[in-house]
Formats: structure tokens, sequence, C-alpha cells
């Protein structure tokens, strides 16, 4: 049996690489509409668009999007689920996954595979996701953020670094391997509960040095669940460039026969 499950798209106006990018069109939608349609293909109970912005509210209003406004002050989208869920009033035990709102290429199947793989685990807090690292120039990235696991799937700890650092494969201070690392996908699934509780804790020592939020999670005590990919789901919109590679795979799947 399937696990029931909410899902959340915090979407801002004000990114500050592509300003208004909820709303920038793709194939001729914006492209919140895009990540709403595949939250929808989950099998969600309810999908939700969480703004800041009345201009991104209307927008999902238009396309038929449950769309609710929530305070401009979040410093995350976190605390922007943790906002819905409150409004909505939502039991302690659901589940809600974030999928974030520039994820236009994300699998519907994925979505919900990390809603079970939390409803699997009562005594875990948050599922999350990764998939092996893919190249040494990836493991040395500080933006392609890894993620150290224990045998059962928790999370061990997140970081920018390039870990684990292989000290036998060292040469001239750079590692020459990487096999064995694992990058974090930055999709969560979340007990309402947990989420309320992260919510109101305030930011930890290690969450600030590595600006990585689920340290926080860590440092607390709760436990994170990682399901394991066998690759990376396709990179979401960022910058411009991003922009221009997610237009060129749409128009390639629209143009491509049968």
């Amino acid at each position: 049996m399937s696990a029931s499950f909410h899902v959340v798209i915090p979407a801002r106006f004000a990114a500050a690489r592509l300003p208004g990018k909820p709303l920038v069109k793709i194939g001729g939608r914006p492209l919140i509409q895009w990540v709403w349609e595949r939250a929808r293909a989950s099998g969600a109970a309810s999908v939700t668009v969480a703004t800041d912005d009345s201009r991104v509210a209307a927008a999902a209003a238009g396309f038929g999007a449950d769309a609710l406004m929530t305070s401009s002050a979040h410093a995350s989208g976190t605390d922007r689920i943790a906002e819905v869920a409150r409004v909505r009033r939502w039991r302690g035990t659901e589940i809600i996954v974030n999928v974030q709102g520039d994820e236009p290429l994300i699998d519907p199947e994925l979505i919900a595979a990390l809603a079970q793989a939390l409803a699997a685990r009562p005594t875990t807090h948050i599922a999350t996701a990764a998939a092996p690292i893919g190249s040494l120039e990836e493991f040395l990235d500080p933006n392609a953020v890894k993620v150290l696991c224990a045998n059962d799937g928790r999370a061990l700890y997140f970081s920018r670094a390039p870990v684990p650092w292989p000290r036998d494969a060292v040469a001239e201070e750079r590692p020459t391997r990487y096999d064995g690392a694992w990058r974090h996908i930055g999709l969560y699934a979340y007990r309402v509960s947990s989420l309320l509780e992260f919510a109101a804790w305030a930011p930890t020592a290690l969450e600030q040095t590595e600006r990585l939020e689920q340290l926080r999670a860590l440092e607390n005590g709760m436990s994170i669940h990682v399901l394991t990919l066998a690759a990376p789901p396709p990179a979401g919109v960022d910058t411009p460039e991003d922009l221009e590679r997610v237009r060129r795979a749409f128009s390639a799947s629209i143009d491509r026969p049968g």
C-alpha cells in the first residue's frame, strides 16, 4: 500500500541569480506550472504552491493550482513549508514532501518513493536522496553537497568538502579518485511533527559553518534516511544558463516523434 503524503512547492519570486524564476516561460508555460504538474502526477493527496509574491500566487491560481500566500520573512523554503503545515492544520504524523520550485524535470515517481521511504521507517524524522558522484570535478565542487551514510541508510554528515577523503589516493594534496562518494539531492520528506520542531530550532554551529540547513537536524539528534538513486535526477533551474538548458530539453522532447 502506497503512503499518503502532501507536496508543498516553495516558490520565491526574488531569486538572486534568476529574478522572477517561478514565472519564466518554458514551452509556453511558467516554470512553476511544470513543477506543479510533476508533483500532481506523483499521487500526492494535495499539492500546494507556497509563495510570498502575489504574481506567483495569481499565476498558480490561473493554471488551477492551490496557492497559499506565506510570509516574506522566511529564511528558507523549509520555514515556508512549516507555515503551510500550520495553516492547513495537518496532523503530526502526516508526511510532506518539499519539492523545490525550480525542478521542472523532477520525476513524479521519485517524489512518491521518497514519501514511501519515510513512511516505511516510523522512527525516522526526515528522508532525502543521494546519487553517485560522477566525476572528480563534481567531488571537489563545494556546490555539490556530499553525504556520508551508515550501513542502514542513515545520514551521518553532509558537507561541501570532498568526503570521504581518499587518504591513500591523493597527489599534490588533491584526491585522485572519488568512488564511493555520494552527492546529496535536495528533496526532502518530513513528518509534520518533525518539520515543525526543526523549524522552531535556531540555526546551529555546523549548519552555519557549512551553510547547510539539514545539519541542524543532525545536530539536534534527528534521524535522516537517505534514499540512494542509481543516477542523479535532471538538474533544476538556478541560472539563465540552466533555463536555456531546460528549454532545449523540453523542445527536444516535444519535437521527438512518437
